[in-house]
């Protein structure tokens, strides 16, 4: 089974910067996309990042472009793993929340919550 372990959330002052790091065991095949969403307190879960493993293909949601990058780093000699990575920078309040790394089968790097069958425990990222 696939397993997401999420880590690198901490409390920052805005301008700030974070980088969470998601680690994915257990793939099997190709065909997988990663992304990352953020959910603040009480409200829905939204992606602000996604990535696809085999062909490196990315999207992210308006308000993080040019502020977050998304990225993968293969695990040696083994290609049930990965480490996701979700490099934050300009961090501002409206981006605090728990954040959840999350995996579908398919070779679209959606954003919406409902498209991923997959999920991380989430991390938790506060900026004041």
């Amino acid at each position: 089974d696939v397993q997401l372990v999420e880590s690198g959330g901490d409390s920052v002052q805005a301008g700030g910067s974070l980088r969470l790091s998601c680690e994915v065991s257990g793939l099997t095949g190709s065909g997988y996309c990663m992304g990352w969403f953020q959910q603040p307190p009480g409200e829905e879960r939204e992606g602000v990042a996604a990535i696809c493993l085999s062909s490196g293909s990315t999207t992210y949601y308006d308000s993080v472009k040019g502020r977050f990058t998304i990225s993968q780093d293969p695990a040696k000699n083994d290609n049930t793993k990965r480490t996701i990575y979700l490099q934050m920078s300009g961090l501002k309040p409206e981006d605090s929340g728990t954040y959840y790394c999350a995996a579908r089968r398919g070779p679209v790097p959606y954003l919406k919550a409902a498209e991923y069958n997959l999920w991380g425990q989430g991390t938790q990222v506060t900026v004041s």
